[in-house]
């Protein structure tokens, strides 16, 4: 297991699901960490909580990373806390699914800024410490539906594929200042939102992945804590795609 002691990491979107599955296991392997959140306090403190008892070290900030202030504010609330920021999970998403012909202009845009908009902004403000301290990880999470296309989610599925561009041309940008960018893309993965789905949907989606199961938050976080160490410190601009082979 690749260990982050002393490094400093920001999980955006950190208090649930896969953002906080990933806090935790960072977490674990010694990074310090930052769990952004929105709205929900309460969620986030309890990530905070739970990093502690297990004997390491965390703080919560509120931010909305899809508006510049909210970016910039996140960032730096890390480096007045801490100094500087090694690691940055850019996770933060949300969904707002419908076919076009009933997507309302609002729903693209809140989509766009929330998963793709956020990416930029704090992968910006975050590059400027990192480029002065010639170190960065920077991990990006897209999904399959940035792949392969998603029915319903023309809105989530733009945004993921942005992404996924943005992805490999920051890290052309900062490849020279010993900094890696790349990202994970999930397949269908269980979570909150999605494990009390009807057996005949869970089936009939099983069919198309030839691992012949959902993945687990712990799927995603053990690829993004690897992408995260000095163990990848060769890889950057790379996708990689947690799906159980679903989109091969």
């Amino acid at each position: 297991m690749s260990q982050l002691a002393d490094r400093i990491a920001v999980v955006t979107g950190g208090s649930r699901g896969i953002g906080r599955g990933i806090a935790l296991e960072l977490a674990k392997r010694g990074a310090t960490l930052v769990i952004n959140y929105n709205s929900n306090a309460d969620a986030a403190n309890e990530v905070v909580e739970q990093i502690k008892t297990g004997g390491g070290q965390a703080i919560a900030v509120q931010a909305d990373v899809g508006t510049e202030d909210g970016a910039n504010s996140l960032i730096k609330a890390t480096t007045d806390a801490y100094g500087k920021i090694d690691i940055l999970i850019n996770n933060a998403g949300t969904t707002r699914d419908n076919v076009i012909m009933l997507m309302k202009p609002e729903d693209f845009d809140t989509v766009i800024q929330t998963n793709l908009r956020s990416t930029w902004l704090c992968s910006k403000a975050a590059v400027r410490t990192m480029m002065r301290k010639r170190y960065g990880r920077i991990v990006n999470i897209t999904s399959i539906s940035g792949i392969a296309g998603n029915a319903g989610q023309t809105n989530y599925s733009a945004s993921k594929a942005g992404i996924i561009g943005l992805t490999k041309a920051l890290a052309r940008e900062v490849a020279s200042r010993g900094i890696t960018v790349n990202a994970v893309a999930p397949g269908f993965v269980l979570t909150d939102l999605t494990k009390d789905l009807p057996e005949d949907i869970t089936s009939q989606l099983n069919n198309n992945i030839p691992l012949g199961r959902w993945g687990e938050i712990q799927d995603v976080a053990y690829s993004t804590a690897f992408l995260a160490s000095d163990e990848a410190a060769y890889i950057t601009g790379h996708v990689l795609v947690v799906d159980g082979g679903m989109a091969m």
